[in-house]
């Protein structure tokens, strides 16, 4: 839901058991009088197993400020797993419901801020109006944003600043979200390097079993190790080493879901010296370990 400013009793979840599982120690809409931003301080339950979070339109920034735990969480059909810790950025996608369980070592505190969709959709129009890629964006922000953290965190903070400050808050967090994670980059003109880059992409897809290195690769395509990795970026928007780590996991789930392969020769065949070596790569692209993903 947008949620509407002129009611402060409001939710930004509705039939969300929020008693159940939080206790809301700042509310924005409240306390301060703000109409433009929702901004939130939480303390968490320490234990949660199937805690059901309902869609919701607004752009929600999730900012843990203490405690740490594994988070599983499963939405839009796909499940993934991270640790929840202080200072790591999370995204929840809009129209999207989450169902999530935890574990945690310790008490557990978020500042979480609602940037409201109008306030999004006004400003993605004076932006040239394309469609955002949501989840995108949320892959983006995990990467990190020291900007963002530390905007959320000031917003976070009790003061006496009216509603101006909120809306123009607002509008920053908005502007910058929807230009530095979620816009797609202008047509580039095809350089030489290309046909190069293309045949990196090729050499990696016929030796996935290969231990090969980037000085391999560089060789091949008659570029320095430096020069490849410049240009493949430019081209992929991806290291050359994370491209085919990409390629090998992907390989290794086609093997998973579609053969009887033994773990340990699936990782041999996608270029893993060992079982454990596909099982660190493949929980830390995935989110699970790949005899799960096998069993799914």
């Amino acid at each position: 839901m947008v949620f509407d400013s002129t009611c402060f009793d409001l939710q930004p979840y509705v039939g969300f058991d929020m008693a159940r599982y939080v206790r809301r120690t700042y509310c924005s809409w409240q306390d301060a009088g703000w109409q433009s931003l929702l901004v939130q301080q939480f303390e968490h339950v320490t234990v949660a197993d199937d805690m059901e979070l309902p869609a919701t339109a607004d752009l929600h920034l999730v900012l843990p400020v203490a405690g740490r735990a594994v988070m599983e969480t499963r939405s839009g059909g796909r499940g993934s797993r991270y640790t929840w810790t202080p200072g790591r950025l999370e995204l929840g996608v809009p129209d999207q419901s989450v169902l999530r369980r935890y574990r945690a070592d310790g008490a557990m505190r978020s500042v979480q801020v609602h940037i409201p969709r109008g306030t999004v959709d006004r400003i993605a129009a004076q932006l040239g109006g394309r469609a955002v890629d949501y989840e995108a964006m949320a892959a983006s922000l995990a990467a990190g944003d020291s900007l963002i953290e530390e905007a959320v965190r000031a917003v976070g903070c009790p003061n006496d600043a009216g509603d101006l400050y909120a809306e123009s808050a607002a509008a920053f967090l908005a502007v910058h979200l929807l230009t530095r994670h979620a816009r797609v980059p202008p047509p580039r003109t095809p350089t030489r390097e290309d046909t190069r880059v293309r045949a990196a992409v090729e050499l990696m897809r016929g030796r996935l079993s290969d231990p090969i290195t980037l000085a391999d690769i560089a060789g091949e395509v008659h570029l320095s190790v430096y020069h490849l990795v410049r240009v493949f970026k430019e081209v992929t928007g991806v290291t050359p080493h994370r491209f085919l780590t990409r390629l090998r996991i992907a390989e290794a789930k086609r093997l998973l879901r579609d053969t009887d392969l033994a773990i340990a020769q699936i990782a041999l065949r996608c270029g893993f010296a060992s079982p454990g070596a596909l099982s660190t790569a493949f929980l830390r692209h995935t989110g699970t370990r790949p005899s799960v993903y096998r069993n799914s």
